[in-house]
């Protein structure tokens, strides 16, 4: 009995210290799993067949329009066919923009760095606050913190709430709780063992992407990099053989037939790698693929090629963890399913949060009735 009240209080008190902030982690990544829809959704115009000589005109145009200003990488966006997200980036870097052109290079939308809520800037917000806080890697930490402390507290919920033999109907159907705390804590429990176990999944899942270099390392994941190609070098030895953004793509594009354009990251001064990644059929991801092709912005060489659905065991398992964690791997129906556990992650929150409060009101009426003198002539 000891033991079981010590892990009831602190389930209690873990509970209540983090409880706002995992409140916060189910919200936005209850809006994290369609933020992309949502967002393209928001921007009127057709879809447009992809064009990706236009779109490289658009980028080119776009670095010319200001000083400092250059194409980092391209991306899809992940919500329409053939729409992308072009990254300038710009010294100081406050001045980098994102620009999001349709298949034919025009342009639907302009948000500059910074930007929080206008122009796209609140869903970059709200996913960006679920994955890091809007930091760096010292966000990230956090959040793999605190979702270290929320399996924890599962597990320490388990150990409180799990039925005995023959108790597991009432425990799933509290139907006949009593009101108030008690018919609160029935429905606390009941919810918790529902949807524990794959919450506990997931929320795992969350924590590895958090530490995703140490978890690198533990599992021994071969890094994804091209070899050193440097810019100065090859320029000065192959002059007039540069290779552009289109060409890079086809010539990724044809190793692959049927696979999609997930992005490109650009040449920079110390490489002169066009790193283009795309998504085979068979691969888990919903939009942007792990298949990696590297190509030589010098002369169009194939430098490094690095094929998803070939990856060794341990670069697998990383490469899926994003796919388990939002549901993509499994289709819309895995999405709905991540969704419902974020749901129920701020439900058992706010169940969790009224039980306490109920059960801190009763304690406190216990006490003042404790407290108060019998009338006068009471026997």
């Amino acid at each position: 009995m000891k033991a079981r009240a010590g892990l009831v209080l602190a389930h209690r008190w873990a509970s209540l210290v983090a409880a706002l902030f995992w409140l916060l982690q189910a919200l936005t990544g209850i809006f994290a799993v369609f933020h992309w829809e949502i967002d393209d959704a928001t921007l009127a115009g057709e879809t447009r067949a992809l064009d990706l000589d236009a779109i490289e005109r658009r980028a080119a145009e776009l670095a010319a329009a200001g000083p400092g200003l250059h194409v980092d990488s391209i991306w899809s966006s992940a919500g329409a066919a053939n729409r992308f997200d072009i990254f300038l980036a710009a010294a100081p870097p406050e001045r980098g923009q994102v620009v999001r052109v349709d298949g034919a290079g025009d342009v639907l939308r302009r948000r500059v760095d910074g930007e929080r809520v206008a122009n796209g800037g609140l869903v970059d917000t709200l996913v960006r606050l679920h994955q890091s806080l809007l930091g760096d890697d010292r966000g990230k930490w956090i959040v793999g913190a605190s979702g270290l402390l929320l399996l924890t507290n599962f597990a320490l919920a388990a150990a409180v709430a799990w039925p005995r033999r023959g108790q597991w109907r009432r425990a799933l159907r509290p139907a006949g709780a009593s009101p108030g705390a008690a018919r609160l804590y029935a429905w606390h429990r009941a919810l918790g063992l529902w949807l524990i176990l794959p919450a506990a999944a997931l929320v795992t899942a969350g924590v590895l992407l958090a530490f995703e270099s140490t978890t690198e390392r533990l599992v021994a994941a071969s890094p994804v990099d091209p070899p050193a190609l440097s810019a100065a070098a090859g320029a000065a030895a192959r002059i007039g053989m540069g290779t552009g953004m289109a060409e890079a793509a086809r010539i990724a594009l044809s190793r692959y037939p049927g696979a999609a354009l997930s992005g490109i990251g650009f040449p920079a001064p110390d490489s002169a790698i066009w790193a283009v990644r795309l998504k085979q059929q068979g691969e888990l991801r919903r939009a942007y693929g792990k298949t990696r092709v590297f190509v030589s912005a010098i002369d169009g060489e194939v430098v490094a090629d690095f094929d998803a659905l070939a990856s060794p065991p341990a670069r697998r398992f990383m490469d899926s963890l994003f796919s388990f964690h939002t549901g993509e791997m499994a289709g819309f129906a895995g999405r709905l399913a991540a969704l419902a556990v974020g749901l129920w992650l701020a439900a058992m929150t706010v169940l969790g949060l009224k039980l306490w409060w109920a059960r801190r009101r009763l304690r406190r009426g216990k006490a003042g009735r404790a407290a108060t003198p019998p009338a006068a002539g009471a026997v």
